[in-house]
């Protein structure tokens, strides 16, 4: 079982922001998945709560892994930032994938680079 964090490295976000928008992918996507299968998060948490934060270069690459991971029927959760800092309103910064189970997530993530 395993989280995967994936975060946009073109908008050029300060390490306080990248840690925020992370921070809001993993606990969305965390909150759907307990919403779906409670037994799974329980068992995910149980195991370490393992997460792994990667990158992409893109909000072409993000939205294309989002509609991805749905298709796949997992948890996610797509962070778009109201724009109230540093980045224009509306735009997509972060995604969290899982948790779910690492065979099936790292398929679509594993040509990632960790962040």
């Amino acid at each position: 079982m395993k989280q995967v964090i994936v975060v946009r490295k073109d908008l050029h976000m300060a390490v306080g922001k990248i840690v925020s928008q992370a921070c809001h992918a993993c606990l969305g996507a965390s909150e759907e998945a307990k919403k779906r299968d409670i037994k799974m998060w329980k068992m995910w948490r149980r195991e370490g709560a393992k997460k792994v934060v990667v990158k992409v270069s893109s909000v072409e690459e993000l939205l294309a892994l989002d509609k991805r991971v749905g298709r796949l029927h997992l948890p996610k959760a797509l962070i778009v930032d109201r724009g109230l800092t540093q980045i224009p309103p509306n735009t997509p910064t972060a995604l969290g994938i899982g948790p779910g189970k690492a065979s099936i997530i790292d398929a679509i993530t594993r040509e990632l680079k960790l962040l």
